[in-house]
């Protein structure tokens, strides 16, 4: 398996790395940095990795806290690099495109890089300079990695954000920049996966998924942008928003029930039977939109965040059917605890292609 070293690594970013990383077979070792540095740990870590992945980084804070510990941290994965005994073939930094504009962080961002680049020429490693636009995705946090973090948490629990200053954002989901930063999409194509949106216009489509969403429905999931701007406000109604009761129709001929209404984009419904004991699944996805509804048995439905211990479990029965939405990074399985056999409808926003499954392997 391919090591990489990584600093940053259970921040925002580094979650969405690390996940990515599963998927390509790829061994994270994280770097602490900053107070938990040691180079004698990160020597071990650095030694070895094909990759050094420069993540961490302040972005807001005092004008001495962005200064000094953007410095301190680039300075100390650089020693770490030189000390190393077998030294890493590429060194990849996280920058913004800020760097260099003039800001305090701008400013601090250029001067980190100029450090890892001089360190990177010193063991004749590869450099990458990334220059990353506005990045958003699922799990960030609010009032502090993304406006989109801010207004998913607000409008998941029924408040208003305020947009202060519109304007126009270069956007990239965090599971683009992770493929970039890991090689498995060149750098010179990843402008073709960001998105321009105005803060307005991002306000308005996450209220939209909002609308859509509180009433059972998926909303017009036929873009990539939309799919990862859904995925990233879903995941902020989580786990409060499972399971989604489904309406009922019945009369005396018997009941019929509406499992999936999607509002645009495609989409595909599978059907599966499962004897009593046993688990399917147990693999999360890193952008499909899925959903489980049992028609029949009885069910067990877990989930637990591929890089947390909780288990968040929902008991189920066909005879009051219930759906639960499977939240991207999240490890999930289906097991028939019932006496009889499990009927289990499944609907994805993607047709599955086998050669880009977006399913990894992962134990709940």
């Amino acid at each position: 398996m391919t090591k990489i070293a990584v600093t940053g690594a259970r921040g925002f970013l580094g979650q969405h790395l690390r996940a990515a990383a599963l998927e390509l077979g790829i061994d994270v070792v994280g770097v602490p940095v900053g107070d938990e540095f040691d180079l004698d740990q990160a020597k071990a870590a650095v030694s070895g990795a094909t990759r050094v992945v420069h993540l961490a980084g302040v972005n807001r804070g005092t004008k001495e806290e962005i200064t000094v510990e953007n410095a301190l941290f680039a300075s100390q994965v650089a020693s770490a690099m030189v000390a190393a005994e077998e030294r890493p073939a590429t060194v990849v930094y996280a920058n913004t495109i800020q760097a260099g504009n003039g800001t305090i962080y701008g400013t601090a961002k250029e001067r980190a890089s100029g450090t890892l680049a001089a360190a990177a020429e010193r063991i004749s490693a590869s450099f990458e300079d990334v220059l990353l636009p506005n990045l958003f995705g699922e799990y960030g946090r609010p009032f502090y990695n993304s406006v989109v973090a801010t207004f998913s948490h607000l409008i998941a629990r029924s408040e208003t954000p305020e947009v202060q200053q519109d304007k126009e954002l270069n956007l990239l989901h965090a599971q683009n920049a992770a493929d970039v930063l890991l090689g498995a999409v060149p750098v010179n194509a990843m402008g073709a996966l960001c998105q321009k949106e105005t803060v307005q216009g991002l306000k308005s489509l996450l209220e939209e998924f909002a609308t859509d969403y509180s009433a059972g429905e998926f909303p017009d999931l036929s873009t990539p942008f939309r799919r990862d701007l859904f995925n990233t406000y879903r995941a902020s109604t989580f786990p409060g928003s499972a399971p989604t009761r489904i309406t009922r129709h019945a009369d005396q001929r018997g009941s019929f029930f509406e499992i999936v209404r999607s509002r645009g984009g495609t989409g595909q419904t599978s059907f599966s039977t499962t004897e009593p004991g046993i688990t399917r699944g147990d693999h999360f996805h890193r952008r499909k939109v899925e959903r489980f509804t049992v028609l029949a048995g009885e069910a067990e439905i877990n989930l637990r965040h591929v890089f947390d211990e909780a288990v968040h479990s929902f008991r189920v029965t066909g005879a009051e059917p219930l759906s639960v939405d499977m939240p991207t990074l999240y490890a999930h399985n289906i097991r028939n605890v019932g006496k009889s056999t499990l009927y289990t409808a499944f609907w994805t926003n993607d047709i599955f292609d086998p050669t880009n499954p977006d399913t990894i392997p992962e134990t709940v």
